[in-house]
């Protein structure tokens, strides 16, 4: 059984891996294979903590650290396994043509793209600060375009650069005729990923960002629009202290 899984997957070839090449493997792996997804799903469900006595406790700043922190090490881990496989290292200038690195530098344009989007998502603000003419302060709160345009671009982008990132790992591993147990770790990895994320949104625990924050008082202006795909908003009973979702 060993000998079929460690054998390549593309048996008329050898499986022949430089250095570099291997450790740019491992440092995109690790960041696009296990860091990046684990980041994504933690930000979409788990704004409100389980245990978290929400709406009394709001504004959970687990989520946001995560995955902060989380796509900043994404970010350098690109930026260091990139700078491994230099022209140098391969010997010719043709690598950027394979399919695999075409593929890896629309991921690296993406992610930088990332970082820099962060930079224009606005300020927070919120119910208890106001501007001078008396309008509540901050982009965030009054859901101002500039942050509805952020969100749509931010959410599309990484959820794109994210699948285009998959597509990559698997054409570096046929690139480099890698290990069939490689291919099959990787195939049940992202099957579990899929699982969970599957099973967080059916028990609706995709929290709507805006309502995690301020509650769901109707009263705060960004409750009236509209939430993304897939997101739960809730809503206050009439009469009652009550809220439940909102069909």
């Amino acid at each position: 059984m060993w000998e079929y899984l460690s054998a390549p997957v593309d048996v008329d070839r050898l499986h022949e891996i430089s250095d570099s090449r291997l450790w740019h493997a491992r440092l995109m792996f690790l960041a696009w294979g296990i860091i990046a997804p684990l980041a994504v799903i933690v930000a979409r469900f788990f704004k409100v903590l389980p245990g978290q006595d929400w709406p009394n406790r709001l504004d959970s700043q687990f989520w946001w650290l995560c995955h902060w922190v989380g796509q900043s090490i994404v970010w350098v881990l690109t930026i260091v396994a990139v700078s491994l496989m230099s022209p140098a290292e391969t010997g010719s200038m043709r690598w950027p043509l394979h399919w695999h690195g075409w593929l890896g530098y629309s991921v690296v344009v993406l992610v930088c793209f990332q970082v820099v989007l962060g930079y224009f998502r606005g300020s927070k603000g919120g119910p208890s600060k106001h501007l001078t003419d008396g309008c509540p302060e901050g982009d965030h709160y009054r859901m101002s375009k500039r942050r509805r345009v952020f969100e749509m671009v931010h959410k599309s982008a990484g959820y794109s650069t994210l699948l285009l990132s998959l597509v990559t790992v698997f054409t570096g591993l046929w690139m480099v005729n890698a290990p069939r147990w490689m291919w099959c770790v990787i195939i049940i990895w992202w099957c579990i990923l899929v699982i969970l994320f599957a099973v967080f949104q059916r028990r609706g625990m995709a929290f709507d960002t805006y309502q995690a924050i301020w509650g769901p008082e109707p009263a705060h202006p960004g409750n009236r629009l509209p939430v993304g795909w897939g997101m739960n908003r809730y809503r206050v009973t009439r009469h009652t202290n009550e809220f439940k979702q909102k069909e």
